[in-house]
């Protein structure tokens, strides 16, 4: 599945300070006030341990740390500090643990329960991609709950769920009336998930200020709207709004570390109040008057972007920005930083657990400690505003490598230039950006001009991301295993100490920008990888199918493209692919045909094979949107149908050619869209390779009795392991290696325990990806054998 990807803390990184003063003195202003990290951590810590525990382990763990505080606060008043902190913190934890745990709504959610319920919409709706079909999401805050008899008053946070559609009306503020099955929620700040069945009716509209935020936030978009993907970036620069962006675009920001842009960050805030002010010094407000602005403008800047944690975070990152720029300069800059990770984690202890929240932290605490040193070496030879741009994202890439690739598995390479880059582009982008929205409230004409000057520099950072994104080694992948990210930690660690030693020298710097960028543009393959004699590669893309199989010299045929368009493309550089015969995608669900984009964009490609069977709706659509993009053939195949690709050879087996004149077009049903996949018997360097998508067993069973001779060397257990096997279709494929396509920790359960079992005890050799990485099937000497590179 397709999700937006996820919450890039790295946004928050604010403009350091001007050029370090050169009069005596200086070095005592960047001095760092140390004395709240102890509290801050021990605060950060205490609330991201109980909020896994028990509301009474909390509780009582809070007290126990009060009384430790008063009984040491005449001898060690830090220690005291200290211990205070984490009780508020354990106390405030164990008191959102009991909102979100206690009560009817969680207890009717582990009966399955249909009630009536009042909510108020707490965020924006979002639709988001599923295997089967696409769905409408929006978070609330549910004040009242009828279930089984009892009516109730509560205050229990929701994620209300409904088909594609369903909620698209819903506006942050309203309160609702609404019927829907409660089911237990996954995620720990949720009381339970509402699947929606029917909306009763409003009770309360929005506040004025909310319906006046919708006004700007949907003039904006009105604004730019014709400027394709540079104008569905501009309000993802200003209020975070990236619903417009192509999955293109976000991916290339991803590869290029410019996601970031994408969310609202402190340097949003940062931007928007320096303009701000800069405009009231202009029409003579001083003094107070300037700090009530400052105000007003960070509360709208709030209410804008809405105030859900990720946009609190970033406010309170870029107030540390503004701390940092005024009175006593970076002197306050880490004593501001501590502050704020004390207020964030006290109001909305949630955060503690925030991967987002970790890398907004990491990141300011970086530019705060690391930058003025590093700036003072930069400005021996480079000027003062070069060496702040520099100098910025540097740090900031540098603190927060290890993290990023804990959770993406990744490493970008070209972060830190792209980021250069695009620096200059940011702040004109959100400003006549949210000038544009404000405009739009008074005049379309005069929206649309403001919207001019924001959309061309908008136009340049795309460039760059994509360009960026599509250089050979853009970013690296890094397995997360304990010892993988030990020693990265340790490199970046070494990197940070030789930094001033480096960027004070001229010769130095140039030799390490040299060897970046042949690592970019000529990246070194990995050791022992692809293996000598690989016929099939299963590529790590997360849950879903996205296969290759060697054709000869450099070139290769694709078997779905899994849902990640820079997993498929990097699994695809890391083979040494220089061109694909053919990308077959046995069925249009999103999980097999999302990633086409890594393929198409990257290398040149002779024709795109799809079934003939049924499809989501407007799958179509967008396939050959982008193969006409790509200028790529679309060609429908059937069962019957024999092709060739260098030493390839492979037929189809299944669908019948009829099944495109029975089954319908824009099928939300899951299980009928699976059973049209596309099924190859391939046969590569002597050894027949079965593929088989995503089919069920009732397709299984026709292929079983079709008289085609199944027996085969390796399978590619359908639809990624799953329990619905048909025993009969196992059996007859009698596979000696058995390879399985699945995400790791999905929410589905794949692969079955009990189909593993079945495979190993007929003798299969079993592999799967998101425990193998990716998997290579590999002939050498008549013989099969597997080569995996971990994830």
């Amino acid at each position: 599945m397709l999700t937006r990807a996820p919450d890039d803390g790295a946004a928050d990184r604010p403009a350091p300070a001007d050029a370090d003063r050169s009069a005596p003195g200086a070095a005592d202003a960047d001095l760092l006030d140390a004395r709240l990290v102890g509290p801050a951590l021990a605060a950060w810590a205490s609330a991201a341990l109980f909020l896994g525990s028990p509301a009474l382990g909390g509780l009582t763990t809070g007290l126990l740390l009060v009384a430790g505080a008063i009984a040491v606060s005449g001898r060690h008043r830090t220690g005291a500090v200290v211990l205070t902190a984490a009780a508020a913190a354990a106390l405030m934890a164990a008191l959102r643990v009991a909102q979100v745990g206690v009560g009817p709504v969680p207890d009717l959610a582990g009966e399955q329960a249909v009630v009536e319920a009042s909510v108020v919409v707490t965020g924006d709706v979002r639709t988001v991609s599923g295997s089967f079909a696409d769905t409408d999401i929006v978070t609330a805050s549910a004040r009242e709950v009828t279930g089984r008899g009892t009516r109730t008053q509560v205050r229990s946070p929701v994620l209300l769920m409904a088909p594609e559609g369903e909620l698209s009306g819903l506006q942050l503020g309203e309160r609702v009336r609404l019927v829907g099955r409660l089911q237990v929620a996954d995620d720990a700040d949720l009381a339970a998930i509402v699947r929606v069945q029917r909306l009763v009716g409003v009770e309360a509209s929005p506040a004025w200020w909310w319906t006046a935020a919708d006004e700007v936030r949907t003039g904006l978009r009105t604004a730019v709207a014709w400027a394709g993907d540079a104008g569905a970036l501009v309000p993802a620069l200003v209020t975070g709004d990236d619903r417009a962006l192509s999955t293109e675009v976000t991916e290339s920001f991803r590869a290029s570390g410019l996601t970031h842009l994408l969310a609202v960050s402190g340097t949003n805030l940062t931007l928007v109040l320096g303009a701000l002010l800069m405009t009231a010094r202009a029409v003579g407000i001083r003094g107070r008057g300037l700090r009530v602005v400052g105000v007003l403008g960070a509360v709208g800047f709030v209410v804008l972007a809405r105030p859900d944690p990720s946009v609190l975070r970033a406010a309170a990152m870029g107030l540390v920005a503004l701390a940092g720029l005024t009175a006593g300069g970076r002197r306050r800059g880490l004593r501001s930083l501590s502050v704020a990770v004390l207020v964030l984690v006290l109001v909305d202890p949630w955060l503690a657990r925030s991967a987002g929240f970790a890398l907004s932290v990491v990141a300011t605490g970086a530019i705060v400690v690391l930058g003025p040193p590093w700036r003072r070496a930069l400005q021996r030879w480079l000027p003062g505003w070069a060496a702040e741009a520099v100098v910025v994202p540097l740090a900031a890439q540098l603190a927060c490598t290890p993290l990023v690739a804990v959770l993406s598995g990744q490493v970008s390479v070209v972060a830190v230039a792209a980021n250069v880059l695009v620096a200059p582009a940011v702040g004109p982008a959100t400003v006549f950006g949210l000038a544009a929205g404000v405009a739009a409230v008074i005049s379309a004409p005069a929206a649309t001009a403001l919207g001019v000057p924001a959309v061309a520099p908008a136009w340049w950072i795309v460039a760059v991301g994509r360009h960026a994104a599509g250089l050979p080694g853009a970013d690296v992948g890094w397995g997360a295993s304990p010892v993988s990210i030990a020693a990265l930690t340790g490199a970046c660690l070494a990197l940070v100490l030789a930094a001033p030693w480096v960027l004070s020298r001229r010769s130095a710097s140039a030799v390490c920008a040299v060897v970046l960028a042949v690592a970019v543009l000529r990246p070194l393959p990995s050791p022992g990888w692809p293996p000598a004699g690989w016929v099939l590669v299963a590529c790590d893309v997360g849950q879903g199918d996205g296969l290759v199989l060697a054709a000869g010299a450099g070139s290769a045929v694709v078997v779905d493209t899994g849902p990640d368009p820079a997993a498929m493309r990097g699994c695809l550089d890391a083979l040494g692919v220089r061109s694909v015969s053919a990308v077959v995608i046995t069925h249009l669900h999103a999980d097999h045909v999302d990633g086409l984009s890594g393929v198409l964009d990257a290398y040149p490609v002779g024709e795109i094979q799809v079934s003939p069977g049924p499809a989501p709706p407007d799958a179509h659509g967008r396939l050959h949107a982008l193969a006409a993009e790509a200028d790529v053939d679309v060609r429908t195949v059937v069962g019957g149908e024999v092709a060739m690709a260098g030493s390839l050879r492979w037929r189809v087996l299944y669908p019948p050619a009829e099944m495109a004149d029975s089954t319908p077009e824009g099928s939300t049903d899951g299980t009928v869209i699976n059973n049209a996949s596309l099924v190859l018997l391939v046969e590569a360097t002597g050894a027949r390779l079965l593929l088989t998508g995503d089919i069920e067993p009732e397709a299984q069973r026709v292929l079983t009795g079709s008289g085609v001779d199944l027996d085969v060397d390796v399978l590619k257990v359908a639809h990624h392991g799953s329990a619905d096997q048909d025993p009969g279709f196992l059996a007859a494929a009698a596979p000696e290696v058995a390879v399985v396509s699945v995400g790791a920790d999905n929410d589905y359960g794949h692969p079955a325990v009990p189909v593993l079992t079945t495979l190993a005890a007929a003798g299969a050799q079993v592999a799967r990806t998101d425990t193998d990485g990716d998997v290579a099937v590999v002939v050498s000497g008549g013989m099969l054998r597997l080569a995996t590179r971990g994830p």
